[in-house]
């Protein structure tokens, strides 16, 4: 008996349509995505996208979720201090965001029902409570990062000056005479900024805890 040809093409899974939909987004962003530009990338009919996803906004949850799945969480479990562990998923997280950064607008929307990111916002809950924080305060930190990692991510404050010396005439700007180098210094920049912010961030909360440790 015959064995059975292979078929040319890798046949469709939902691990698959999330990957070529997360290059999609990556390389056009998120108005490039659609189920009939995704059949075509895939190679299939558009009807067969509808067996693993039912809207478009699900499979940008679910490549939303696939980033969130990038981040390391194993800072919470292997006896790292809370600030330590705060400090190493922090740059985990912005190092994912920073990869996919079109992705974020999605992200920014909270966890929903995504498997990943639930994952991640339980770690560092339940992190901050083993660690002696009130659950008040765990919820209120997640919330901080949370806002903090987003919204270095959602763009570049080196990147948004231009090259052109003009630009910055000393008589409107008198301060602004480097500005047009920031640009090519821009992933420097941008990290400095993110690692003064969230030390000072950390900084802050290591002299609550303090306060909450003296108040028990």
């Amino acid at each position: 008996m015959c064995a059975m040809a292979r078929p040319r093409k890798p046949l469709l899974s939902t691990d698959r349509i999330v990957e070529t939909a997360r290059e999609l987004v990556d390389a056009e962003g998120l108005a490039a995505v659609s189920t009939r530009r995704l059949a075509a990338e895939l190679g299939v009919s558009g009807p067969s996208l509808y067996n693993h996803f039912r809207t478009k906004d699900e499979i940008l949850e679910a490549v939303a979720d696939s980033v969130s799945a990038q981040v390391d969480l194993s800072m919470f479990e292997d006896g790292r201090d809370w600030r330590t562990a705060l400090h190493d998923w922090a740059v985990s997280y912005r190092a994912a965001l920073r990869d996919h950064p079109n992705i974020v607008p999605v992200l920014a929307r909270g966890p929903g029902r995504r498997p990943a990111a639930l994952r991640l916002a339980d770690a560092v809950y339940g992190a901050m409570v083993d660690a002696g924080w009130p659950a008040a305060q765990a919820t209120s930190i997640g919330a901080l990062m949370r806002y903090f990692i987003m919204g270095s991510a959602l763009g570049s404050f080196a990147g948004g000056f231009v090259e052109d010396p003009s630009a910055y005439d000393p008589a409107d700007y008198p301060h602004l005479g480097q500005a047009h180098l920031l640009a090519e210094q821009q992933e420097k920049i941008d990290e400095r900024a993110f690692e003064t912010g969230l030390t000072a961030l950390l900084d802050g909360l290591v002299a609550q805890y303090e306060q909450v440790a003296r108040g028990r």
